[in-house]
């Protein structure tokens, strides 16, 4: 591995990609450095980075920015280590904590989803079921950075934000659109009108707990909590990042306390209505292995079999979003939501 001394003492803020995947660590002393503006920069570990403005004050916002929860998930990691460089150099001012979280380092570096399990599956507590898993120390690691950094965030609803960045496994009929976890709490117009700056096309509604990163941080942290799908997944250096501009646009104005782009139309809401669960290695989708998401099937049809088990659409119209007959047993091997874009946007609250 290469030293934190080759990297340099700056190295892990400005080129926090390079210094990740090399194993870099600060040398002794210097975990906490003062960057451009004053801005305090500290590394917490592999692949975590806190950054703090030269003042805050009681109003100042705590913003959690993810990528890399799936290694293969390329496009994201770039985007966030070029945000973190911009604000080490002084090119993008800082007006909110930031914390800044590369998530499976270890896949990362072998440029793969996952070593053991996927670890977006691992988190409010599911890890503690999987001690054998490689994953299960990374989620718990995770799950402690954001919990310690939104205990020092301000209490009002505005104050916690986590934006959760990945690519999905195949095509979009809506290439970039989001996942907002359920909690139980009203939907917040501040949340889509973000998703709006950010280009998002369509988002897709949980409704029912899950073992996501965002789903943590939302329920146990109190953050407005959204996981964006900004395209297809590639090797690192083969993305194309204009293509996710509105993102990255997004997610600095929010970093830098900028005004975001009312001119964009609200994005389409999805809300989830059932999933194909695999309990068996017999599952078997009838669909097309490269099917993409959001595709439509009309009531009637036959989407699923597993045993004894069938999946029939039930709706005039159903999409389905992330089929995957080669998930573990016991993992969601699709997802089925129906269109409630006026019901939903009709009933955001402030």
């Amino acid at each position: 591995m290469t030293s934190s001394a080759e990297h340099g003492a700056m190295a892990f803020a400005s080129d926090f990609l390079a210094f990740t995947l090399a194993g870099g660590r600060p040398l002794a002393g210097r975990e906490t450095q003062v960057c451009a503006n004053g801005v305090r920069a500290t590394w917490l570990d592999d692949g975590i980075v806190q950054l703090e403005p030269a003042a805050i004050g009681g109003k100042t916002r705590s913003v959690l920015v993810s990528a890399g929860i799936h290694g293969d998930e390329t496009a994201p990691i770039e985007l966030l280590s070029f945000i973190v460089g911009d604000i080490a150099s002084g090119a993008l001012p800082l007006a909110c904590r930031l914390l800044v979280v590369l998530g499976n380092i270890e896949a990362m570096r072998t440029s793969c989803r996952y070593v053991d399990d996927d670890l977006n599956r691992l988190f409010s507590g599911k890890h503690a079921q999987l001690p054998e898993s490689r994953e299960a120390p990374r989620a718990a690691r995770l799950e402690r950075a954001a919990a310690d950094f939104f205990a020092h965030a301000p209490a009002q609803a505005d104050a916690r934000w986590h934006i959760d960045m990945h690519t999905a496994i195949r095509a979009s009929v809506f290439e970039q659109f989001a996942l907002l976890p359920h909690t139980g709490a009203p939907l917040s117009r501040a949340m889509f009108e973000w998703l709006r700056d950010a280009r998002i096309a369509a988002v897709l509604l949980h409704t029912a707990k899950g073992n996501t990163y965002s789903h943590f941080t939302a329920q146990t942290c109190g953050a407005r909590a959204c996981t964006l799908e900004l395209g297809k997944v590639r090797p690192f250096g083969q993305n194309d990042l204009t293509r996710f501009a509105g993102a990255d646009r997004a997610v600095r104005q929010m970093v830098a306390g900028g005004a975001g782009d009312v001119a964009a139309p609200m994005p389409r809401v999805f809300t989830v209505i059932d999933q194909i669960t695999k309990v068996s290695d017999q599952l078997e989708l009838y669909l097309a292995a490269d099917v993409p998401n959001f595709t439509p099937f009309r009531k009637g049809m036959l989407l699923a079999r597993d045993g004894d088990y069938q999946y029939i659409v039930k709706h005039d119209e159903e999409r389905i979003v992330f089929p995957n007959p080669a998930v573990k047993v016991g993992l969601r091997a699709g997802l089925l939501v129906v269109e409630t874009t006026q019901a939903t946007l009709a009933a955001l609250v402030e």
